[in-house]
């Protein structure tokens, strides 16, 4: 195992998309460990105080290449990597190890149009937002005494499919802006790989989402991020799947929240007949008693989230995944 550090450059992000024509930011073995640098808000940094926009992040608002802008999204990504040896079929597991905020700040946009009220909150609205890293809590709105905890994690984790230029907003079977609070340190993602060396990317830090992200945003905020990349040839995905300490998860994505809950719950049902031996029935039973489903996200068109959880607890032992 080699050991990496990924720094955020003009050279090593992009932004707004996936495509299979960016030349990979690192070339690395299955098992290798990243730390990876990240930065968010490329979008509203010219607004943003002083201490959300660090020299290097200038930089890169200022002076970002036309070919590392990809697509119509507004992330900026760091990657891709490339993953010797990954090939279509494949999975990739993204174990993330670390994930820490890189500023005290972060911020949340309204977008006109967008959100789960659009026509009620029709206004765009910026808030700027101070993070306590010390107590790793965050107030709004401030001084209001309402105070709630710091739970980071990457929004996007994605690889590339055969498109030149694929959005980043709508997240899909390659992952992508999944926006999944629970992948946080210590969870291991599973994606599909699609292409040749898999070309992962990594970004859009959350310091604190809610289920749902009903308004468009996070807390969103540059991250800094410790993970590590092994190709499973001896496990085959349709769509990202995800281990925490505590449970078991599928997703699903689709253009209405019904149709996102129907994949999800397939999945669910698909991984439990799997690898527990229970039949198809049994696992929709065992599904209705015990499994939970929650709204990942809402506001990524056209693609709605939701992901279910089967908790380890249920098990006679762990699944060896």
């Amino acid at each position: 195992m080699t050991e990496y550090t990924l720094k955020a450059t003009c050279k090593t992000v992009h932004l707004g998309g996936f495509s299979s024509a960016l030349k990979p930011a690192l070339v690395v073995e299955s098992g290798d460990r990243i730390h990876v640098e990240t930065f968010s808000g490329m979008n509203v940094y010219q607004k943003a105080p002083p201490e959300f926009v660090p020299p290097a992040f200038r930089e890169i608002c200022e002076h970002l290449p036309g070919d590392r802008r990809v697509g119509p999204g507004p992330h900026l990504l760091t990657g891709p990597i490339y993953i010797k040896g990954a090939e279509p079929g494949d999975v990739l597991e993204v174990r993330l190890e670390e994930i820490t905020p890189a500023l005290p700040i972060g911020f949340n946009a309204i977008r006109s149009s967008w959100g789960a009220l659009p026509e009620v909150f029709t206004e765009p609205a910026l808030h700027f937002i101070p993070l306590d890293l010390t107590n790793r809590i965050a107030e709004f709105p401030p001084g209001s005494g309402i105070k709630f905890p710091l739970h980071p994690f990457f929004g996007i984790l994605g690889v590339a499919t055969d498109e030149i230029a694929r959005s980043s907003i709508p997240p899909g079977t390659y992952g992508g802006n999944i926006d999944n609070r629970q992948l946080q340190a210590g969870s291991r993602l599973f994606l599909p790989v699609f292409l040749p060396g898999a070309l992962f990317s990594i970004g859009d830090g959350h310091a604190a989402q809610g289920d749902g992200e009903v308004n468009v945003t996070a807390i969103e905020t540059s991250m800094n991020g410790t993970i590590q990349l092994i190709l499973r040839k001896d496990l085959k995905l349709t769509a990202p799947f995800a281990e925490t300490p505590t449970d078991y998860i599928t997703m699903g994505f689709g253009q209405t929240l019904d149709e996102a809950f129907e994949i999800a719950l397939q999945h669910m049902i698909e991984f439990l007949e799997r690898f527990t031996s229970i039949s198809a029935e049994e696992a929709y039973v065992l599904c209705s008693l015990t499994a939970n489903f929650h709204i990942t996200q809402v506001v990524n068109n056209p693609q709605k989230g939701v992901h279910g959880l089967f908790s380890k607890t249920n098990l006679p032992e762990p699944i060896a995944l």
